[in-house]
């Protein structure tokens, strides 16, 4: 049991035990050569999907997880809300490719300790995660102020207010439509029936005050254009 204790392993040598949770090899093998080379720190697992990674966890029990927000089959937020029930108290840094002024609230609110872009310097993931282990949240600078303003009374733009508002499979649905998928691709990626993707397309339309398919489509795309230059 105490060989397999990655936390006691690496206690021992002075360090904390990182586990990667990402299904992109390379940014998997590129994480650990930049966290291996600290001090303080060692890649202790890897897994690419949210199964495994639930499995490894059990076995390892790092002092801290660096999840992917995109997995095969179960997202990132899923993985998150399944730890959060077996390990309340592991922290959690949320990794992700896509806009923080959407996906960092709902990581947060998923009881996420932080959220990073993978377009920020990778300087920035060992501060978040030293942060993290310091019992703060981390984000980005620009992120934080956002949050602020709005608890001050400051409002986001209309869009992006009302797609606040969407559930998670909603928010999935409207981002596979805004890349240009059709109900019947949705609901082969979603593992859906395509009458429960149509009900959430309505939901979509209803909670964005939109009318027709058509705009549904327009607003998707125009959102994910934004998000990519955003």
């Amino acid at each position: 049991m105490a060989a397999t204790n990655a936390q006691e392993q690496f206690r021992h040598a002075g360090k904390r035990a990182v586990f990667v949770v990402d299904d992109h090899p390379l940014l998997r093998q590129g994480l650990a050569l930049l966290i291996n080379q600290q001090k303080d720190l060692e890649v202790c697992g890897e897994a690419e999907e949210a199964q495994a990674a639930m499995r490894a966890i059990a076995r390892k029990r790092p002092d801290i997880l660096i999840v992917d927000i995109s997995l095969n089959g179960p997202d990132g937020l899923d993985l998150l809300k399944a730890i959060r029930g077996s390990y309340p108290d592991l922290p959690v840094l949320i990794l992700s490719m896509h806009d923080e002024a959407i996906y960092a609230e709902r990581a947060l609110r998923a009881r996420a300790n932080g959220y990073i872009m993978k377009q920020e310097a990778t300087e920035k993931v060992l501060v978040a995660v030293r942060r993290i282990l310091g019992g703060e949240v981390y984000l980005s600078d620009r992120m934080a102020n956002k949050m602020l303003q709005q608890y001050i009374g400051g409002s986001p733009a209309a869009l992006q207010s009302r797609i606040s508002a969407l559930s998670d499979r909603e928010l999935e649905v409207f981002c596979l439509i805004g890349e240009g998928r059709g109900t019947r691709e949705i609901a082969e990626e979603l593992h859906l029936s395509i009458k429960t993707v149509e009900t959430y397309q309505a939901h979509i339309k209803e909670k964005l005050f939109l009318h027709s398919g058509r705009e549904l489509i327009q607003h998707a795309i125009q959102w994910k254009i934004d998000e990519k230059m955003g």
